[in-house]
């Protein structure tokens, strides 16, 4: 019993040592997401950041969780019209300086990579002028098709962020149908 305990003090310090303010590997669901939003509004009043940072940090947060619960593959229940789907995912803010970092993983269909991409990949060379006009563009356009909200959620995660958003695909050990989707914003 106390290997676990030495492991669960170890895991404490390291995340005091790297800044980590807020980590959640599990599921995600809309009341979930609400729940988490009051411990990461917390943890930004707590560690004195400025009104602007904590905005961006904070609608990142709600971005990045709101992919998950639409678009993670790893469901526990699906969503029956009511807000309640129940999907896995993993989430970490952590502080180096000045900067914040913020990466998300979730599981996608292997298939989605390429639409994934083909979204992501443009704003990476886009400037922020640019980034803010196609954000006003797409607030004027309907949805697509595939997207269960505006659209506009890399838009408003790269408006936001002061470095390009990175991200990244891994292919699943043991499940060839499924690709871990990294997405990392610097803010």
């Amino acid at each position: 019993m106390s290997g676990i305990l030495d492991q669960n003090c170890c895991f404490f310090e390291m995340a005091q040592k790297r800044n980590l303010l807020f980590y959640h590997k599990g599921y995600f669901s809309h009341s979930i997401v609400a729940a988490m939003s009051e411990v990461v509004k917390l943890q930004l009043a707590v560690a004195g950041l400025s009104t602007s940072t904590r905005r961006r940090i904070f609608s990142s947060f709600i971005e990045l969780s709101q992919n998950i619960v639409h678009y993670s593959c790893d469901a526990l229940s699906e969503d029956q019209g009511q807000g309640g789907a129940i999907r896995e995912g993993a989430m970490c803010i952590s502080a180096e300086g000045e900067r914040h970092l913020m990466v998300c993983v979730n599981p996608v269909a292997a298939g989605a990579v390429n639409a994934l991409r083909e979204k992501l990949e443009p704003l990476r060379n886009m400037s922020i002028e640019e980034i803010k006009e196609a954000y006003k563009m797409s607030l004027r356009a309907e949805a697509p098709p595939d997207s269960k909200g505006a659209g506009l959620g890399f838009l408003t995660m790269a408006r936001d962020a002061s470095a390009p958003l990175e991200f990244a695909f891994h292919p699943r050990e043991g499940d060839p149908d499924t690709t871990l989707f990294c997405l990392k914003t610097i803010i």
